[in-house]
């Protein structure tokens, strides 16, 4: 016989259906029922539907407690699993939370009956993974965390209106200086809502750092002062003054949570915090030492690393917790961001290498760390035009948000500080060779 010409052979055992959990259940999740397939006995299942009020739930839970359940599966479903999950751990369970493409394909017609009792015979049998889950404090600070950034999305959509109103009239202040949202950007439209209508009064209260001129921004000033648009000016800067006093609670109670993780950590001690030099943006900055409570809880100053600031990194310690140890390795962290290609293989070649689309926080701010490196004379900066110039912008920035998330994986599970001489080697071997 010859040699065989593949370039592997594996041998492998050969998998059957066996029974992992005897006493799983499936659930079905909705927004009106929650379909519940589990075992009465050896031989038979049963498919119950429960209504989705807090009773009902506390019902389910018994229920199945009666019956010898120690396990549940359950589809993600909006955020209809959310109460249900959290009950069900509180009940002692052990609750996996599946990816509905795992379980989508049952055989015959699509029901909530049918559906419960494919997930059930797929927990029975061990053929479903869990998501992963943040424990209750980062799942609390988390919350928080995303409420913040959509008022900072919804602030910024007034001040998109409120440079409409503006350009309505002809005032083309928001095209001289950076942005309207500053000192002088707010003085002036406070002034104007106030009734001052005197181009020279209002470049008047420009701030020393402004690059503009005051004749250009007197110029930009002149305009057709309509009711109307003052009107719109008036409600949507009173709204954007809102949302950032809603932002700054927010920060008070952001600040509140990771003072309860720091006594959680320390034993209930608290601390004095060393003060560390801030890597912040003036924009959207919180007003408490950031740095210094991220540095204590994560045991390592992350915000050393280029283009990660306090904000990012504060949203992605939200997003996946501290214990990096849930992911076997960095590359099961950046194929959980979604910064790794779904490669599919079928006949030795490879037929698919996307990335899947799939929303996720945390792989988004790294993404948005990558992106703001165009510009860096980092090791990092380096790697991201090399590969733009390479593969394009798009890949780019995939490319390197999943180099800083390694960093950052290895970073938090090491509890090693940031060290970018190895880069800032390899860069230089680049440079000479190129």
């Amino acid at each position: 016989m010859g040699k065989s010409t593949k370039k592997t052979d594996v041998v492998k055992k050969i998998s059957q259906l066996q029974i992992i959990n005897p006493t799983a259940a499936g659930i079905d999740v909705s927004d009106s029922e929650m379909m519940v397939a589990f075992p009465i006995n050896s031989e038979q299942i049963e498919v119950r539907a429960y209504e989705c009020f807090t009773s009902d739930l506390h019902t389910l839970a018994q229920t199945l407690k009666s019956f010898g359940i120690t396990s549940v599966a359950m589809e993600s479903t909006g955020v209809y699993w959310i109460p249900l999950f959290l009950l069900l751990q509180d009940y002692g369970f052990e609750v996996y939370l599946v990816n509905a493409k795992h379980v989508k394909n049952v055989t015959g017609r699509k029901d909530d009956e049918s559906d419960a009792e494919w997930i059930q015979k797929l927990h029975r049998c061990g053929l479903l993974s869990a998501s992963f889950q943040p424990d209750n404090m980062t799942r609390t600070l988390r919350s928080i965390v995303r409420h913040r950034k959509n008022l900072v999305r919804m602030s910024a959509g007034y001040i998109n209106r409120m440079q409409k109103a503006l350009e309505l009239m002809n005032i083309k202040i928001h095209t001289i200086i950076s942005d309207i949202d500053g000192k002088t950007g707010r003085l002036i439209i406070e002034a104007i809502l106030n009734g001052e209508r005197n181009p020279e009064v209002l470049a008047d209260l420009r701030d020393k750092r402004i690059k503009a001129s005051r004749e250009d921004i007197i110029k930009s000033l002149e305009g057709n002062w309509t009711s109307e648009h003052l009107f719109e000016l008036k409600q949507c800067y009173q709204l954007y003054c809102y949302h950032h006093q809603m932002i700054d609670e927010c920060d008070k109670e952001i600040e509140k949570q990771l003072i309860e993780q720091l006594a959680s950590k320390n034993e209930g001690l608290i601390l004095d915090l060393p003060k560390v030099k801030r890597k912040t943006v003036k924009k959207n900055r919180v007003d408490f030492e950031l740095t210094s409570y991220l540095k204590e809880i994560i045991g390592v100053d992350v915000t050393q690393v280029v283009g990660l600031s306090e904000i990012t990194v504060l949203s992605i310690m939200s997003e996946v917790g501290l214990e990096m140890s849930k992911w076997k390795t960095e590359n099961h962290f950046t194929s959980w961001l979604g910064l790794a290609p779904n490669t599919k293989i079928s006949g030795g070649k490879i037929i698919s290498s996307r990335i899947q689309k799939k929303k996720h926080h945390a792989g988004q701010a790294f993404r948005m760390a990558a992106n703001g490196l165009h510009n860096s004379k980092s090791p990092l900066g380096d790697f991201y035009r090399r590969i733009r110039s390479k593969a394009g912008a798009a890949k780019a920035v995939v490319a390197t948000a999943r180099k800083i998330a390694i960093i950052y994986y290895k970073m938090v599970s090491n509890k090693e500080a940031y060290n970018p001489k190895a880069m800032e080697d390899h860069q230089q071997k680049y440079k000479e060779k190129k």
